[in-house]
């Protein structure tokens, strides 16, 4: 158990979680500042090991200096594919480990400068260090349709009759694929529980596929507003922007930034509001928003209601008749 971690600013490395785990392993984490490198030299030597000794000599090799002015693949080159690259590095790394012997270690190698250390060491089991990357998402009910996190249901076999309980979700972050759930009381661990109704791979492969073009036209989109061009001037003035556009190209852009704006497809008068009651006193702007036809009752029953007057919130009185035919 080391007394210290450095971290180069790294978030994944500064997370709640990990930070969590080192304070219950009482580790001190150290955040470095910005641009230094030398304060973990260690791990930026290794870093470039690998670089100049491992990944040089690969096909697509992104640094590899290449002929003319710009850097660009031949075409003749074929890229490793994913798994012989991970055969490669990890051919590799049993080479650095067993056989390199580096210049600071004296004729040893790493593993056996390792193994030649008098601190004792603990094997600590892979389940009780998994359990340090889980993130706590509170508690749930348990359903019949399983437990739902993020807005989407999960479900287990182990779920079978345990309908009611309260349990509690951790999950790892960026595998939103299963959650793992306990015992919102006791803490005991009940068992993992997948995404229901999961989208297929060709599903999946179809919706990045459209993230991806929809990415590349607003980028696209982006880069042509950020570009404006101004004529020159000689004499103070106003500027003149440079870039002319003709009535079709206007109505077209302007025609396909209105489909794809939600809210100018909203019918907030498809249900026009019911008329007010006749003794209501009503503007003739509304009026002519309200639905024609019988009026709307008037509250708690009442067939008739002195009209507001607009000063001070106080009614008006509604005018009566005399017998002799006189209002008052």
């Amino acid at each position: 158990m080391p007394e210290k971690v450095r971290v180069d600013r790294g978030k994944d490395f500064l997370s709640r979680t990990v930070t969590a785990a080192f304070d219950l392993l009482d580790v001190t984490v150290e955040d470095l500042p910005a641009y230094t490198p030398h304060l973990k030299g260690t791990v930026e030597g290794l870093n470039r090991a690998v670089e100049s000794m491992f990944l040089t000599a690969l096909p697509g090799y992104a640094r590899q200096p290449r002929p003319g002015k710009r850097s660009s693949r031949p075409k003749d080159e074929v890229l490793l594919s994913f798994e012989d690259f991970t055969a490669r590095l990890l051919a590799w790394t049993v080479w650095w480990n067993t056989e390199h012997c580096p210049a600071p270690l004296r004729g040893r190698t790493p593993l056996e400068a390792w193994q030649d250390d008098p601190t004792p060491l603990r094997d600590v089991p892979a389940a009780d260090l998994w359990t340090f990357t889980l993130e706590d998402a509170g508690t749930r009910r348990l359903t019949t349709r399983g437990i739902r996190f993020r807005k989407r249901d999960y479900v287990g076999s182990w779920m079978t009759g345990q309908a009611g309980i309260q349990v509690r979700v951790r999950f790892m972050p960026h595998h939103d694929h299963r959650i793992e759930v306990y015992h919102a009381a006791t803490g005991r661990y009940l068992g993992p529980a997948d995404l229901a109704d999961q989208a297929t791979e060709e599903q999946a492969s179809a919706v990045r596929r459209d993230r991806a073009a929809r990415t590349r036209r607003l980028k696209k989109d982006l880069e042509a507003s950020q570009l404006e061009r101004y004529a020159a001037a000689t004499q103070p003035a106003a500027p003149q922007r440079l870039g002319a556009l003709t009535t079709a190209q206007a109505e077209a852009e302007l025609a396909q930034a209105t489909d794809t704006d939600l809210s100018d497809l909203a019918l907030p008068d498809l249900i026009p509001p019911a008329a007010p009651p006749a003794g209501w006193r009503t503007p003739a702007s509304l009026t002519a928003l309200t639905t024609p036809g019988r009026p709307a009752p008037l509250p708690s029953g009442r067939q008739s209601a002195p009209a507001p007057n607009g000063r001070g919130g106080q009614a008006a009185a509604q005018p009566t008749t005399h017998q002799d035919g006189d209002a008052s």
